[in-house]
Parts: structure tokens; C-alpha cells; sequence
């Protein structure tokens, strides 16, 4: 379970926030956001002038109108403020917590005789073997190179589950700052002084507030420009009113530039940023950067590995499928031997069923043994006896592996070689052995197994076992979602065709890339991306680093090696594969968010012309009294309520841009007609209802 406190029922995050709003009234701070830096400038204008009204004419109803009108727009600012620092803190605490589990901790250092010194763990250097107990806080980033333990990763990821780290296998790395609850490890470090990961991730969470996304960036830029516009608009007004002898003083053209800019989106604008990016935090997903937050929100690719993500995993040996004329025995205690020396998952599972159907592993009488274990380049395992070789691979590798045997076999001169004399190697049944083989093979795959084929060099082609390997519940409805979002989905696998045909089929992608080497990932990528398409993959090994590289989002497992991380720009520290479809998710929703609040901005500064221009030229220009809908009690009313509804609904704003417009699967016309009528219709409604309610009250107070 997550341990995690609800914003709500945190007020030592509300009581930094209101510190760090006012911390952000600095000149400089402010300048990072033309539009409240416009509306900080504008203020420090009113407060001059109601104090130099206050020194001439003493208190006035002149006075305490410009007096009010300083008073909301100050609180504009910090409002704006508010919501940009209460994303940021959310961040903060965050990062409070890691820092927390950084201490310079002591580590038993290994030495040559395999005595251990003490250490501190600053000390330590790349390749360093420190010893690490039950008990004892992992000193650095490493990967576990003897022993398996539980470790309490809670202080990285926030879950409060062990979880087992051991040598061999993509389990193996471990991070500084964890502890390890049982056992003991060895752990190899690979981490530089000073640049842990946990020092990476406190620096990118506390930098969070400086994350600006391309969209954001350019969003900005618009309202700068209209910022720019409006200003001019003002300023002109100023002639146009004496002209028609209609006083605007300061405080008066200040108010009407504020109410007219796009302040609501430009108080909000970071917030929703930073939010998008904890939200991801939220779910232990670390983004490098916010340009890959807002990528994938864009993304319309997904290239996902199919084992450990659309499956759950680890293939077990299902069946063994002996050959005719093979006795099933034979098969199970060949499969047994060849598998002894494979550490995979898939070898293990292959020795456990071969010994719950009465395979003998026992060697001891053979003399003279060589386990040949499995590698990605022969891909297969298997063993040497005296008189015997086993293999036990692909398809494709270990037939190919006999029938070189076969051919030496038939060599002058190499009849009396051990092992390669027998008959099932050159008697006249080795093409329909091999021929029975691929049928098996391809009657497993086409159900969606794999099929591994067990050869002698005695006896020859022996039969297939079959490894099974199941969809995991709901993937089915998830790539339905996907697909609703218009993103195709291609399934990665280094299985073969048909076996990737069936597992695609069952589980609903797309597309599929079998028999996939990472070159194969990395030129499917390129050429996806010369399409114009933007492409999000997962990944957690080396061979991966290519294609992470290369991909608009690359999302690397904590447990990935060093060289993925490096490559990838999102870190899920709960390696989990199949989190990318939420960061899908949660880039889109930043996306909707920011635009529904664009609109609803927009749409507030329309609705604001018809409360303060009617009322301000109505009694000049009696034409405009029939855009005054409002029917506001004065001028003074008018421009008073407008800034305060300009300055409240930033409030009201501040939950929706910090939790973010709810998501969900639909075509772009049907958002766009969404966006329109909630945030664009709301927007023109809620102004004229807000203001008027504020005009009522603040003329039934008589502060006007």
C-alpha cells in the first residue's frame, strides 16, 4: 500500500505555501510570468497611487475605492503565487523524504582475503565490494553480485512492501538509501561519488518548478503577446475618454488591464504544469524533464515488450512433446540434463517440472561433466557427458546445432569422434525427426507457447518442450482504451512469428515486431518517427539504451542497468512496464487541462468587457447602455467586482489545475466540442454570474 498523505489533510503544506507566495513577490521571481508581473507592476501603481490620494485628500470614498482595488490585485498576484507554490510543494515534501533517507551512512568494504573495513560511504568508488547485512542501509547504487535479500525500498518508492533483491536476473540492482530486512548481500558498486541516484532524483524533484515544457513555453509567449495588445488597448483608452470627458484615472486603467489580460491562465499556467509532473510522482514514475511529460501526452505510438508487460512474465515449462518413437521418459531426463546448467527462469521451471515427472538429475556416475549455460548469441543451454552432448534451445539454433553435428559426423576421418557416431545423428529418420520438430514447434506457437527442442547428439532430435507464457487479466480492455485515445500499439518480442502472432492476437494490440533484436527496435523507431509519429517504449536493459534514446518518451525500470537509465528520460521506480500506459494517460490529461483552462480564461476576458466598458462610456456614449446586461449598480461597482471575481476565481481554480480535467478516450472533435461547451461556455456564463453577485454585495456593505 502507498504511503501517502491526501493534500487536504496536510496543513503544513498549505502553511509553506502561503510563506513561499510571498517569497515569490520578488521582481525577479515574477518576471518568469509576463502576465503577473504585469499585474505585480500594476499593483505596486495603484498602492503609489491611493497613498499619494491618501496624503493629499486624507481617507475619501476616492481613496478607499483605490485603496480596494490595490488590496485585489496584490491579492492576484499571490493567489497566482499560491497555486504555483502549492504544486511546487507537493514536489518539496517529496524530496524532503528522500533527503531524509540520504545519509552518509558506514559501509563494509571487501578486501582482497575477504576481509571487510568500515568505511563511509562517501568513500566508496565504482566496482568497490561492500558487504551489506541484515538490517543495514545500502550505502550506494549498485548491483548484487552474491546472495539474495529482502530489501525496504519504501524510502525510494513509497511502498511499504519488501521486495527481494538477488544476484543474476533483472532483480539485482539496488539503490543507496534502501535497507536491506533479511539475509545478506554483496553488492558491486557502480555509482560515482556524488552522483547517486537518489542524488538525481531529490535534484529533479526540488527542480521541479523550474521544468518548463515546449507547449508551456510557447503558451507563454501568447500571453505575453496579448498581454502586449491589451496594454496598448488601455492606453489608448485614456484619450478616448477625455475625449468624451469620461475621467480614467491609474487606478481605474490598471484595474481594466488586469480584468482584460489573461490572468486566469497566467496565474494557473505553472501550477498545471508542475502538477502534471507530480501526478506522475505520485505514481513513482520520475520524468527527467517536463518536454517528456507533455510528449506523452502527444504520443500515438506505444512499442511495449511482451514478456513482463502484456504477459506476465516468466515462461514456465508446460508440456514436454516427445518425437515418435521417442520414449517420454527419455525426453523429460534429456530436457532435465540440458536445462541444469540454464539459470533462467524459463530453465528453472524446465528442471522443476522434469523432477515432478521423474527426471533424474544424478550425475555423479557420468564422470567428467561440462554444463554449457544459455547466452542470448547461441540461445540455448545444455550439457557434456562422456560419450553424450545435450542441447536444449530455439527451434531454429538447436536444429541447426545437430545438423552441424550430423555433417561432421559424416567427415572421413571423424567417425571415431565421442557423441557424433550414434545413429540418431546420421541414420536415415534425422529429416523427418527435424521435420516433426517444426510441426511440434509450430503447433506450440501457433497456440501462443514457445517451443524449446531437446536434441542428443546420440539419439538425435528428441521432442519440444512447451513454455507457456499468459496474457495478463484486462489487457485486452486496456488496449481498447488505448486505441480509443487514436494510439497504436505495437507488442516487441525476440519470440518468433507465430508465437507473437498468437500472443498478439489474445492480448489485442496492433501491430507486433517479432524475433526483435535492438537494432530491429531502434530502425522500427527511426522509421515511425520519419513518419511523423511520436513513440513512447519501455525498457530496462542495455540492449534497450538504443531505442530509449531514440524514443519522445523512453520509461526505464528502476531495476533497469545503468546504461537504460542513462538513456531514458521517465524513471518508474516500481518497475512496473505496464505504468505506460498511465503516463500516457497522465500526459494527456496535463494537455486537456491546460487548454480547457486556456479557454475558460479566454472566455472570462469577453465576458469581463461587457461588466466594465458599458459602465464606464454609458453615461457619455448612451449607445453602450445596451451591452450593460448586468445593470451593475456604478462604474466604481463595476470595476471594483470585476476585480475581485479576476482575483477569486483564480482561487476556485487552484483544485482543478493541481488535480488536473479528468481524462478520458475519446476522438479529438468530441474533446474539442467538450472543451467548447464546459470550459468555453462556462467561462462566458460564470463571470456574469460572479460579478453581478459581488456587485450586490459590495453595495449592500456600501463599500462603494
Amino acid at each position: 500500500m502507498k504511503r501517502s498523505r491526501p493534500l487536504s489533510h496536510d496543513p503544513a503544506l498549505y502553511r509553506r505555501a502561503v510563506r513561499d507566495a510571498f517569497r515569490k513577490l520578488n521582481p525577479r521571481v515574477l518576471a518568469r510570468n509576463p502576465v503577473m508581473f504585469v499585474v505585480g507592476a500594476g499593483s505596486l501603481l495603484t498602492t503609489a497611487a491611493f497613498l499619494h490620494d491618501l496624503a493629499l485628500n486624507g481617507w475619501s470614498s476616492h481613496a478607499a475605492f483605490g485603496g480596494q482595488i490595490s488590496l485585489w490585485l496584490w491579492a492576484t498576484v499571490l493567489f497566482a503565487n499560491f497555486a504555483e507554490a502549492l504544486a511546487e510543494g507537493r514536489g518539496k515534501a517529496q524530496a524532503d523524504t528522500l533527503r531524509n533517507a540520504r545519509r552518509d551512512t558506514p559501509a563494509l568494504r571487501l578486501r582482497d582475503g575477504g576481509a571487510t573495513e568500515e568505511v563511509s560511504a562517501s568513500a566508496l568508488l565504482p566496482d568497490d565490494l561492500v558487504v551489506v547485512e541484515a538490517g543495514r542501509m545500502i550505502p550506494a547504487d549498485g548491483t548484487v553480485v552474491e546472495g539474495a535479500a529482502a530489501v525496504d525500498e519504501s524510502a525510494i518508492t513509497g511502498e511499504s512492501a519488501p521486495v527481494v533483491r538477488e544476484s543474476g536476473g533483472d532483480r539485482s540492482a539496488v539503490t543507496g538509501g534502501t535497507t536491506v530486512l533479511s539475509d545478506r548481500l554483496v553488492i558491486r558498486v557502480t555509482q560515482e561519488p556524488g552522483k547517486s541516484f537518489l542524488d538525481r532524483m531529490i535534484a529533479l524533484v526540488e527542480g521541479a518548478e523550474r521544468q518548463k515544457t515546449p507547449n508551456e513555453i510557447a503558451l507563454n509567449i501568447l500571453l505575453a503577446g496579448l498581454t502586449i495588445v491589451f496594454l496598448l488597448a488601455v492606453v489608448t483608452l485614456k484619450p478616448f475618454a477625455l475625449f468624451h470627458d469620461v475621467n480614467l484615472g491609474v487606478v481605474v486603467l490598471v484595474a481594466l488591464l488586469v480584468c482584460l489580460i489573461p490572468t486566469t491562465i497566467g496565474g494557473l499556467l505553472a501550477a498545471i504544469g508542475i502538477a502534471g509532473m507530480d501526478r506522475l510522482l505520485r505514481r513513482n514514475v520520475l520524468a527527467m524533464s517536463g518536454r517528456a511529460v507533455e510528449a506523452a501526452g502527444d504520443v500515438d505510438v506505444l512499442l511495449l515488450d511482451k514478456t513482463g508487460t502484456i504477459t506476465l512474465g516468466n515462461r514456465m515449462a508446460a508440456d514436454f512433446v516427445p518425437l515418435t518413437g521417442v520414449d517420454r521418459a527419455e525426453l523429460v531426463h534429456a530436457a532435465l540434463l540440458a536445462s541444469s546448467g540454464d539459470e533462467t527462469p524459463e530453465g528453472r521451471s524446465i528442471v522443476d517440472l522434469a523432477r515432478q515427472q521423474g527426471g533424474d538429475a544424478e550425475l555423479a556416475a557420468r564422470g567428467v561433466i561440462t554444463r554449457i549455460p544459455f547466452t542470448a548469441q547461441t540461445r540455448m543451454s545444455g550439457i557434456d557427458l562422456p560419450g553424450e552432448q545435450l542441447r536444449k534451445g530455439a527451434t531454429d539454433a538447436v536444429l541447426a546445432w545437430a545438423d552441424g553435428l550430423a555433417g561432421l559426423a559424416g567427415l572421413d576421418g571423424l567417425d571415431g569422434l565421442d557423441g557424433l557416431d550414434g545413429p540418431g545423428v546420421s541414420g536415415p529418420d534425422v529429416a523427418s525427426r527435424r521435420e516433426e520438430a517444426h510441426r511440434q514447434a509450430d503447433a506450440i506457437a501457433s497456440r501462443g507457447g514457445t517451443p524449446l527442442v531437446v536434441a542428443s547428439s546420440v539419439a538425435g532430435v528428441l521432442g519440444v518442450i512447451h513454455l507457456k507464457d499468459v496474457v495478463k487479466p484486462g489487457m485486452r480492455d486496456r488496449f481498447e482504451r488505448i486505441r480509443a485515445m487514436g494510439i497504436r500499439t505495437v507488442m516487441i518480442t525476440g519470440d518468433n512469428r507465430l508465437t507473437a502472432q498468437a500472443i498478439a492476437a489474445e492480448a489485442g494490440v496492433d501491430d507486433y515486431l517479432a524475433e526483435a533484436k535492438p537494432e530491429d527496435k531502434l530502425h522500427l523507431i527511426v522509421d515511425l518517427q520519419k513518419g511523423g509519429r511520436l513513440v513512447a517504449m519501455s525498457g530496462d536493459g542495455t540492449n534497450d539504451a538504443p531505442a530509449l534514446a531514440q524514443s519522445d518518451v523512453g520509461l526505464v525500470m528502476n531495476t533497469g542497468t545503468r546504461a537504460a537509465r542513462e538513456a531514458g528520460n521517465m524513471i518508474d521506480l516500481d518497475s512496473d512496464p505496464t505504468k505506460l500506459i498511465e503516463i500516457v494517460e497522465i500526459g494527456k490529461q496535463l494537455l486537456i487541462t491546460r487548454g480547457a483552462l486556456t479557454t475558460f480564461s479566454v472566455s472570462n476576458d469577453v465576458a469581463k468587457y461587457f461588466a466594465i466598458i458599458p459602465a464606464l462610456f454609458a453615461a457619455s456614449l448612451p449607445q453602450l447602455g445596451a451591452l450593460d446586461v448586468m445593470r451593475l449598480s456604478s462604474p466604481e461597482s463595476a470595476v471594483l467586482s470585476a476585480v475581485i471575481f479576476n482575483a477569486l476565481i483564480i482561487v476556485a481554480l487552484i483544485p482543478l489545475a493541481l488535480r488536473g480535467v479528468r481524462y478520458r478516450p475519446r476522438g479529438t472533435a468530441h474533446a474539442l466540442r467538450t472543451n467548447l461547451l464546459v470550459y468555453g461556455l462556462g467561462g462566458l456564463v460564470a463571470p456574469f454570474v460572479g460579478i453581478k453577485c459581488i456587485d450586490l454585495l459590495i453595495t449592500a456593505l456600501g463599500l462603494v
